[in-house]
């Protein structure tokens, strides 16, 4: 998202969906979120609920990450995709969605062009946007510090945070600051100082980032986070930690936890496969236990049938 917004002729208020998401944080000790990076997606992540004696288990918000954004359209996960293109998407997942959404905004750009940004978002309905306090060149913090990735300085990005806040029209909208400290190799101390720091110039939560496959220094760090602020929304995506439960990030504190890639990592390989079995078979018998029948297809989006 490095270029600002363009100006908009048609605005959209939707108080309620911003809203929901600080009222489902002040009610829920810990959110389940997953990606959608197109209104298919919306669709099946909304409809996804299981029933149990306790009630409905279902996903509380949605995702727009960077990645799965540029790479269900082709395009390398280096910010390629501008705010137009991006905003365009989220239109069209509210359309066919009502949970509140959660956009990922990589830096968040110029301090001035996150100012505009923020305002297209909160106008389009968005909850939350969550910016990483890198700078430069955008690559996938997955990579670490091998891939040359620089850490913006605690007092530029606190600056950008406050000039976000202030350019808000409302007060439901969120800003969650993304610390790249454990992933770039700063380390604990810094995470935490720049934790207080970023709280400080306004974030409205934390994301504490990390690549490792051992879970033991983010929860380490929720541990020490929480004992200096109770009350500030701390945000994780477990890419790397698939076998730590939801039950165990949110029995250390986390709030929100973020499965940012997930629908997109298993739709992909199912189409390969399938295009591979029709090529190899000349006929389509063989591939269509692994697709969803026509019938299903014509039922799964309201107003088909």
């Amino acid at each position: 998202m490095a270029h600002p917004a363009p100006p908009e002729t048609v605005v959209r208020r939707t108080p309620r969906r911003h809203a929901s998401l600080r009222e489902l944080l002040a009610t829920r000790s810990c959110l389940r979120v997953i990606e959608a990076h197109s209104p298919i997606c919306a669709i099946i992540a909304e409809s996804a609920r299981i029933e149990q004696h306790a009630g409905c288990l279902e996903y509380d918000a949605l995702w727009s990450g960077s990645l799965t954004d540029a790479t269900a359209r082709g395009k390398p996960d280096t910010g390629v995709l501008d705010i137009r293109h991006r905003l365009s998407n989220i239109d069209e997942i509210f359309e066919v969605s009502s949970k509140p959404l959660l956009v990922d905004a990589d830096s968040g750009g110029y301090a001035q062009h996150f100012e505009l940004n923020v305002r297209a978002l909160e106008r389009r309905g968005v909850a939350a946007v969550i910016i990483e306090d890198k700078v430069g060149f955008k690559k996938n913090s997955l990579l670490g510090a091998a891939a040359g990735q620089v850490q913006e300085s605690p007092a530029a990005f606190s600056d950008k945070i406050r000039r976000g806040k202030a350019a808000q029209a409302g007060g439901d909208f969120m800003i969650i600051a993304r610390i790249e400290s454990l992933v770039l190799g700063a380390g604990m101390v810094d995470a935490l100082q720049r934790a207080l720091a970023y709280v400080e110039a306004g974030a409205d939560g934390i994301m504490i980032h990390s690549n490792r496959t051992d879970p033991a220094e983010l929860l380490e760090f929720a541990r020490r986070f929480r004992a200096c602020h109770a009350g500030v929304a701390l945000v994780c995506v477990p890419t790397r930690l698939a076998e730590v439960s939801f039950a165990e990030f949110a029995r250390h504190g986390f709030q929100v936890v973020i499965y940012a890639n997930h629908l997109l990592r298993a739709a992909y390989p199912a189409m390969r496969e399938v295009a591979l079995a029709i090529l190899r078979q000349g006929r389509t018998l063989e591939a269509e236990a692994r697709c969803m029948p026509v019938e299903d297809i014509l039922r799964l989006v309201p107003g088909t049938c």
